[in-house]
């Protein structure tokens, strides 16, 4: 018989008392006595580069996986899948923990303190993504950064894993019954449709009844631009897809004040929202670019903004409407994370014997005169294989530019994507 020992979950007296769980709301858990802990950013700051160089190399892995955008159109969120590596990192060791520090240059050092600054700077900005009229984003951005952990009631959850995800995560524990699926997928579900204000409605991993944990990130944005485009100077202009068909499209047209950078082979812009985050557009010299930028130069583009100055600028810039999925697992794989994908043993801190079983994003942006609305999701999934087996799985054979949106105090880019075809 699996055995969850709720107490476990406290480090420093009783767990709040577990009620009975109904979908589509299970009781959060939060170990009593371990709080949130504040930190100062500015002491992390070789530790938020390293972060940012660990978006670029999974920014680069998810476009160039491409998901299942159409016509070469990509949208993601290396922030979202950062957040989310980050806090699976806090419940690994060997083999695994060492390839995703080495592969994803995460911070040997202070990676869950620095996270907590990173996240602590996005809550500058929260709000409730439901509240927001997307017809008409808000002056003051919102952006709502949400961590989930769904784990199965019956199987033992790692005491330090979940002491610090409460200390630098402000995470808690949903306990549910992975086996019904009528109650925890809804469960799963609801958490997913709340954070993103409806614009994602179900998780990204289909559901496995066989899992036994699922972490959860999101990322919720809305902004006005600074300066928006007004809309009597939209017009459809030709557009290059990468194919080298000519399409017309609808193009903004503005002409303001922001920081202009360029570089061998691109340049561009950081568009400015109200306040405290900029779409960075980043146009390839060669037409017919696919316009995905390697890791190593995504970090010369960030540095060369870094350093840049305002100036006056004419921009013309389509308007886009895109929605991508992916399959992350391919996406580790791409990257060389084989030792996370077969593991049965390094995440034992987590919960016994636990394997990675699903890794899934979904992501959609809006982006238009008055501002940009975008949001996304990434799931990490695991089954502990020393629980008592579930029944077998049946099978049924029957059956080209870049742009990120950039936090302007971390550099961190959240969302980033590519643009092939804007009509679609």
């Amino acid at each position: 018989m699996k055995a969850f020992h709720v107490a476990r979950i406290a480090t420093a007296g009783a767990l709040v008392a577990l009620t009975a769980c109904s979908a589509p709301s299970p009781e959060l858990l939060k170990a009593d006595g371990v709080e949130r802990v504040s930190v100062d950013r500015g002491v992390y700051a070789a530790e938020l580069r390293s972060f940012r160089a660990s978006a670029f190399v999974l920014g680069q892995a998810l476009l160039a996986d491409g998901g299942d955008g159409s016509k070469g159109n990509v949208v993601s969120s290396p922030g979202s899948l950062l957040i989310a590596l980050a806090m699976l990192r806090t419940g690994t060791s060997g083999e695994s923990a060492a390839e995703l520090d080495n592969i994803l240059k995460l911070p040997v050092q202070n990676r869950d303190e620095a996270m907590n600054a990173v996240l602590a700077s996005l809550e500058k900005f929260d709000g409730d993504p439901g509240s927001v009229d997307e017809d008409n984003p808000p002056r003051t951005p919102v952006m709502h950064a949400a961590n989930g952990l769904f784990v199965d009631k019956d199987v033992l959850a790692g005491q330090s894993f979940l002491d610090t995800l409460a200390r630098h995560y402000g995470t808690g524990v949903y306990p549910v019954d992975f086996s019904d699926e009528g109650a925890a997928k809804p469960a799963i579900d609801a958490w997913v449709n709340k954070n993103t204000g409806g614009r994602i409605k179900e998780a990204p991993a289909k559901y496995d009844p066989r899992n036994t944990f699922s972490l959860l990130n999101s990322l919720y944005f809305a902004s006005a631009w600074k300066a928006p485009f007004d809309p009597n100077d939209t017009s459809d202009l030709p557009f290059t897809t990468y194919s080298g068909e000519v399409v017309d499209a609808p193009a903004m047209h503005n002409e303001l004040k922001m920081t202009y950078a360029e570089g061998n082979g691109w340049r561009g812009v950081d568009l400015p929202y109200g306040e405290g985050f900029v779409m960075r557009l980043v146009l390839p010299e060669v037409t017919d670019s696919s316009a995905i930028f390697a890791a190593p130069q995504l970090a010369e583009i960030a540095d060369a903004f870094d350093s840049a100055a305002p100036a006056p600028v004419q921009i013309q810039l389509p308007r886009w409407d895109h929605k991508s999925s992916f399959d992350l697992r391919k996406v580790f794989g791409s990257l060389g994370l084989q030792k996370m994908l077969t593991t049965t043993e390094d995440f034992n801190n987590i919960q016994p014997k636990m394997a990675i079983t699903q890794a899934a994003q979904a992501a959609n942006i809006t982006v238009a005169e008055k501002g940009t609305v975008a949001a996304a999701v990434t799931q990490i999934n695991g089954e502990a294989t020393s629980a008592p087996p579930q029944p077998e799985r049946t099978i049924e054979f029957d059956r080209p530019f870049h742009y990120q949106i950039v936090h302007g105090e971390t550099g961190l880019p959240l969302f980033m994507g590519i643009v092939a075809d804007p009509r679609s």
